[in-house]
């Protein structure tokens, strides 16, 4: 039997709430992801490591929302597409 793609998206969201319903602290779970989501743009942002650690987080910051509203335009504008 051939799953869809549908089918496989409706399966990982299935799986997804199983499995954040048996977590009982998502943040210490998700702990881990998010420093190394930060740690990208830390990286992007300094990648000889020569900033203070102060600079280099707010900059971090600074690429993160620039990342983040990268995606948001995007989705606008495929959304407006349709």
């Amino acid at each position: 039997m051939k799953i869809t793609p549908q089918q496989r998206a409706t399966a990982g969201r299935l799986g997804a709430h199983i499995r954040w319903a048996k977590e009982s602290d998502p943040k210490t779970a998700t702990a881990p992801a998010r420093k190394g989501f930060m740690a990208r743009f830390e990286k992007q942002v300094d990648p000889d490591g020569v900033l203070p650690e102060e600079e280099r987080t707010r900059r971090a910051k600074h690429a993160r929302q620039a990342y983040m509203t990268a995606l948001a335009l995007k989705s606008s504008i495929a959304r407006a597409k349709r």
